[in-house]
């Protein structure tokens, strides 16, 4: 339980393991943040859990579903500099591909 109120679940992310050959992989250059729950030659589940105002740095997820486990507010920072501001709500997936870093809101509380 305190574990759970210091850190925060914000998504499980599926990977596609075919994909895994890219040289910013979350779980090398983030493990502090990203950690394999579930791996095999189709798939990669990541757990990603941030605390209050925590950053990861720079990394890519080729092909991804994220789920969140919460609803928290996060800031996504993207190599050309720019940002993108991102609610992520509990329950619904969110599909995609992309290349950031991400960081989650100094004043938000775990739920």
């Amino acid at each position: 339980m305190i574990a759970q109120t210091l850190m925060f679940s914000s998504a499980l992310l599926l990977l596609s393991s075919s994909l895994l050959g890219f040289a910013q992989d979350p779980v090398k250059v983030d493990p502090a943040h990203h950690k394999v729950e579930f791996e095999n030659d189709q798939v990669r589940v990541l757990r990603i859990r941030f605390g209050p105002g925590e950053k990861s740095v720079m990394h890519e997820h080729p092909c991804l579903i994220a789920i969140g486990l919460s609803d928290t507010t996060l800031v996504f920072h993207f190599p050309d500099g720019s940002t993108r501001n991102a609610a992520l709500k509990k329950g619904p997936s969110h599909c995609g591909e992309t290349h950031h870093a991400s960081a989650r809101e100094p004043d938000e509380r775990s739920r």
